[in-house]
């Protein structure tokens, strides 16, 4: 299953409407996944003329999602046999809500190196989601980034209106998944226009 993965829409604010090149980026996904900061259902709208849409957060800052049955706080899927969660702030003891790329290594665990754990395990699984996960697509930082620590991997595709948090083109994601194989690349949609 090709997945597109998008996050801080930031509209209106960010931007007025969503670049044309995510348009081109997620033609022919079955599914696209909203890592929140979304401020309005017509972001969702217009993502769900490409594929179904599933998106994590609220849709206008700090609100609920207004009765919207595409977004919940978190989103938790099974997709061709992997776990995927899915979330705005990806809180993490000694990191808060700011996980940048490469923030996480600084702690260790054996289960899955770098990341900071309680018991043994590790934290972002079991205390965010409930149960683990093999995948963990989240947002909030505007700053893209794939990292893997053993079998669990953490996806920010960024923000395609507020690059690194600047009024800039941005990233989305794509996330590739099939039974027993994962891939997920960063589309930097500056390169696209």
């Amino acid at each position: 299953m090709k997945i597109g993965l998008i996050s801080d829409t930031h509209m209106p604010g960010g931007a007025t409407e969503i670049p044309s090149q995510v348009f081109d980026v997620f033609k022919g996904v079955d599914l696209i996944l909203h890592a929140g900061n979304i401020y309005t259902a017509s972001i969702l709208d217009d993502l769900e003329a490409i594929a179904p849409v599933k998106a994590a957060g609220s849709l206008d800052r700090d609100k609920p999602s207004h009765g919207d049955s595409r977004v919940e706080e978190k989103q938790l899927l099974e997709v061709d046999g992997h776990t995927v969660g899915v979330i705005h702030d990806l809180s993490v003891p000694g990191f808060g809500d700011r996980v940048y790329p490469g923030s996480l290594k600084r702690r260790s665990n054996p289960a899955y190196p770098g990341l900071p754990f309680k018991d043994g395990k590790s934290i972002v699984p079991d205390d965010v989601f409930g149960k683990p996960v093999d995948i963990v697509v989240f947002g909030h930082t505007c700053f893209a980034m794939i990292e893997e620590y053993g079998d669990l991997m953490i996806i920010n595709p960024g923000s395609p209106t507020l690059r690194n948090e600047l009024r800039k083109i941005g990233t989305v994601g794509i996330l590739d998944l099939s039974p027993g194989k994962r891939e997920a690349n960063i589309i930097d949609l500056a390169e696209l226009a």
